[in-house]
């Protein structure tokens, strides 16, 4: 080893540690490229097997870490070729299964000096600009969701799932007996969160395709006779529906329920004049999940929480004497502990309020409207193209289609052919009428004409599977 353990353990902060990181730093970047190289397409080729021999070649019948280190330089250049080499790329338009955005090379920039810095967000002589910076970021996106509400506020999560489980223990702190009602087309993690909270499992209403039916929730309700907390999607995790939010709404005041609405995929399409519209409603929501993980291309994770009251965040609130103690608070120092369930917790709002501020509201607003206008033209593509079937006009950006003429089982296999190849990362949706592709389509300047390739991909794939079935 050519370094000693003081080298090998230099700190990256203080009035020297950017000069260790000016020397490791481009380090990573090199091997981030080598691996780039030697995976050579959106994601490594061979599958499970081919990615953990990858993983047992770096140490051979060693583990990981031996008594001895192999000093910062060599871990980080063949730690980073392999993480590289062994990784999907959602910054490859070929890449296009999930809502996993190609992060903004500002925000992961952003987010260097986060870690570096590492501010502990559950106190404020851990983080005193770092909170300040986060009171501006949740300032603006709860003005964002509620324009014209007296007091909104928002705080930060780890994502959907966390703003879900917020969103459910919000309204059973005064309501501790009520009852999650959602659509059939809602997110795992309602019910994850219900079960969490020790809450009866949710009450499915029927939906139009995957948009929840009014109708069907005011039924519901009136059989419900307790109080509820309805769950609304915006932006659906296998089309991108959004359900009528405001009728939805409006059935809520007429049965004093609380209106939750899961706006993880949708809801930074606020940012555009265009496409505001589509969320119609979203400000008569009690309180709405939003990810700019998905629409905002920040690393995982960057996760917000919107109310349209303020006060309903105080059912966060918790005393611990060494972080929030009164006499602390009652001399001005700000309260941070109640601003997450969670303790101690990155500086996440950083890199989304160095975004905002670089790009501006219309900006990432243009981002999302490009997303969604090349999710059409694909869409419009796949129309045309005579080996491939459409399930319908995109609402966001999720594009579903399939060979045509291709069973469940066919579509499936395709699916698993191209991953396992390095080809291609496509999703897969079951819709009433079986198996679907799915595209996610979350680059913000890939053109329709680069997924082309993608598309045509399927279609090799799934004549080579009926060539196979006719040799049999």
């Amino acid at each position: 080893m050519g370094e000693s353990t003081s080298e090998c353990a230099g700190l990256a902060g203080g009035r020297a540690g950017h000069r260790r990181l000016a020397e490791l730093i481009p380090l990573v970047l090199d091997a981030m490229g080598a691996g780039a190289v030697e995976r050579g397409g959106p994601g490594p080729a061979g599958g499970p097997a081919a990615v953990a021999a990858g993983v047992a070649a770096l140490t051979g019948a060693e583990p990981l870490a031996g008594a001895t280190g192999v000093g910062a330089e060599q871990a980080l250049s063949e730690m980073s070729r392999l993480l590289a080499a062994g990784s999907v790329d959602p910054a490859d338009p070929a890449c296009a299964a999930h809502l996993h955005c190609p992060p903004l090379a500002v925000a992961v920039a952003a987010d260097v000096v986060a870690s570096a810095l590492n501010p502990s967000m559950d106190s404020w002589d851990q983080a005193p600009v770092a909170s300040e910076i986060e009171r501006e970021l949740v300032t603006l996106i709860a003005r964002l969701c509620y324009p014209d509400a007296p007091a909104p506020d928002a705080v930060v999560t780890t994502g959907g799932t966390e703003s879900n489980l917020l969103g459910l223990l919000l309204a059973r702190e005064p309501e501790p007996a009520v009852r999650p009602v959602c659509g059939r087309n809602a997110h795992h993690s309602v019910a994850r969160a219900a079960w969490l909270l020790g809450l009866p499992a949710p009450v499915l209403v029927d939906c139009d395709g995957e948009c929840m039916r009014p109708a069907a929730l005011a039924e519901t309700l009136r059989e419900l006779g307790s109080p509820a907390v309805v769950v609304a999607t915006a932006g659906t995790t296998d089309t991108g529906e959004i359900d009528p939010l405001r009728e939805l709404a409006a059935v809520c005041r007429r049965h004093a329920a609380r209106l939750h609405v899961d706006a993880s995929y949708g809801g930074l399409a606020l940012c555009s004049a265009k496409l505001k519209p589509l969320l119609d409603g979203l400000d008569e929501a009690d309180s709405v999940a939003l990810d700019a993980h998905k629409f905002g291309w920040q690393p995982i994770s960057a996760g917000l929480l919107a109310v349209r009251d303020a006060a309903d965040l105080s059912a966060l609130s918790v005393r611990a004497e060494y972080l929030n103690a009164d006499d602390d608070t009652e001399a001005g120092l700000p309260d941070l502990l109640g601003r997450s369930i969670r303790t101690s917790r990155r500086p996440d709002a950083f890199r989304m309020a160095v975004t905002l501020r670089a790009l501006g509201i219309d900006g990432m607003g243009a981002l999302v409207e490009h997303c969604c206008a090349t999710a059409a033209e694909v869409a419009a593509m796949i129309e045309r193209h005579p080996g491939l079937r459409l399930w319908g006009a995109p609402t966001l950006s999720t594009v579903l289609f399939k060979p045509v003429d291709a069973d469940d089982e066919t579509v499936a296999r395709v699916r698993r052919t191209l991953l396992e190849a390095g080809t291609a990362i496509v999703g897969r949706a079951t819709m009433s009428d079986g198996v679907w592709l799915k595209l996610t389509l979350l680059h913000p300047h890939a053109s329709a004409e680069d997924y082309r390739p993608l598309l045509e991909s399927v279609v090799a794939a799934a004549a080579a599977q009926s060539a196979e079935v006719v040799l049999r």
